[in-house]
């Protein structure tokens, strides 16, 4: 049966990052990782410390480290990826930490620097919604005039009584002022949720998805609670006062969420990556080509596919 979904060139039933950038770029393009050394309002005490209950600190260990220049650690993942994608054009992704929390000349020469590294076909910048100042928002939306943008906002939730649980350090409404700002701005968003927070049930993860789908951000991201060593979650589950998500569970809510998203809106990411050695729960988890084969058959049982309940109300 031909696929029903309309942004899609295979049997997906969402709408893919790859898909998306191919009809962007026309051709693969892939994201090279960048760690630039930064910190987060929420480790250096001026939003909080210890970050978010689930955060060791950021996602460093997935990238060559600050103590190469953003130029080299470019290069790193251009070796990586043209082993496999010769010449293919590269995103510089700034993931760990919170990539818009210094002064703007910092930024500035960060992103530049980014930027002129032949080969980078754009930026992706992973931040907080409490670390972007006005003067900030300007220059990015200069850059998106330039170049292929996305700022990564990390809302997970939006429900501030889990945010208070897991010591996001900012709330729903501060969210939205960032967001907006970043819309009025024509700047490209991809908003970050979290499935399996302590505390919530289905209908609250159902309706963080509604609410996000109605602001019909270009980008989102929907990963799975991973319970890592030496976090104050890993505590929890060994005092067993948090359960971690069952595969099924995750699968049947990640495909009604999908159903509430605009089907524009593209899906970047629909599972997370937990580093192996670290990950203590959910273990099911590390068999990626599982979950993301459940997730099709599961639409493809229901005969559904992105934006099949998304309806334009009022937030």
């Amino acid at each position: 049966m031909k696929n029903p979904f309309p942004y899609a060139d295979d049997n997906k039933r969402y709408h893919t990052l790859a898909y998306h950038l191919k009809e962007v770029f026309g051709r693969r393009v892939f994201k090279a990782v960048i760690d630039a050394g930064m910190t987060c309002p929420n480790l250096d005490g001026t939003k909080g410390t210890g970050g978010c209950t689930y955060c060791q600190g950021g996602s460093g260990a997935f990238t060559h480290g600050p103590l190469l220049s953003v130029p080299e650690q470019i290069q790193k993942e251009q070796e990586r990826i043209h082993r496999k994608w010769k010449d293919a054009p590269v995103i510089a992704y700034f993931q760990a930490h919170t990539n818009t929390y210094a002064p703007l000349p910092v930024l500035r020469c960060l992103f530049e620097e980014a930027l002129a590294v032949p080969g980078v076909c754009g930026l992706s910048i992973a931040t907080r919604a409490d670390a972007l100042e006005p003067e900030t928002v300007s220059y990015l939306q200069e850059l998106s005039r330039r170049t292929y943008l996305t700022v990564e906002l990390g809302l997970q939730t939006v429900h501030d009584r889990t945010a208070e649980r897991i010591n996001r350090g900012h709330t729903y409404p501060e969210f939205l002022n960032a967001y907006d700002a970043l819309q009025k701005h024509g700047i490209r968003t991809c908003v970050h949720l979290i499935d399996g927070l302590p505390g919530e049930d289905t209908g609250m993860m159902l309706e963080t998805a509604r609410v996000v789908g109605l602001l019909r951000p270009g980008a989102v991201k929907i990963h799975l609670l991973h319970i890592l060593k030496g976090t104050p979650l890993a505590a929890d589950l060994v005092a067993g006062k948090i359960e971690p998500m069952t595969r099924d569970a995750y699968i049947q809510t990640v495909c009604s969420q999908l159903e509430l998203f605009p089907p524009q809106t593209v899906v970047e990411r629909i599972t997370g990556d937990g580093e192996r050695a670290m990950l203590l729960a959910p273990l099911w988890s590390i068999d990626k080509i599982a979950v993301l084969g459940g997730i099709d058959r599961e639409l493809a049982r229901r005969e559904t596919c992105q934006g099949a309940r998304f309806h334009e109300t009022s937030v």
